[in-house]
């Protein structure tokens, strides 16, 4: 196998009440998330720059996208320079920090944990 860039091409993000999840991601990284229909889906997309291949995802509703808890496979999503300006958001948009910033190693950065409207598990991943 060749040497890949990208551990992760694509991600959805399963939910429950679209309109809810769409206002929650919108309020923690303050920007309007662009959605579509997608055959039987409905997708709201995450922040990343496209024109640079940046790895993209999506809020997901639809069938067979179900919020995993705390089951399942861990997503990190970019914090930016600082997790704690996405983070210190998590509460006001109506979830919950399940884990508070942390260091991983100093070469590594820090992460953190929150639990989004839809009962979703989500990391975070920053540098500073």
């Amino acid at each position: 196998m060749e040497f890949i860039k990208d551990a992760v091409a694509w991600v959805e993000i399963p939910v429950i009440d679209f309109s809810r999840a769409k206002a929650f991601y919108e309020a923690i990284y303050d920007y309007e998330m662009q959605e579509m229909e997608m055959g039987p889906f409905r997708m709201g997309f995450l922040l990343h720059d496209r024109e640079t291949n940046g790895v993209g995802g999506a809020i997901c509703l639809g069938e067979g996208h179900t919020p995993s808890g705390h089951t399942g496979p861990k997503l990190y999503l970019n914090g930016g320079e600082d997790l704690d300006v996405v983070l210190n958001r998590v509460v006001g948009a109506g979830g919950k920090v399940s884990m508070p910033k942390v260091e991983i190693a100093p070469d590594m950065g820090y992460m953190a944990f929150f639990e989004d409207t839809e009962g979703n598990i989500i990391g975070l991943h920053s540098m500073g």
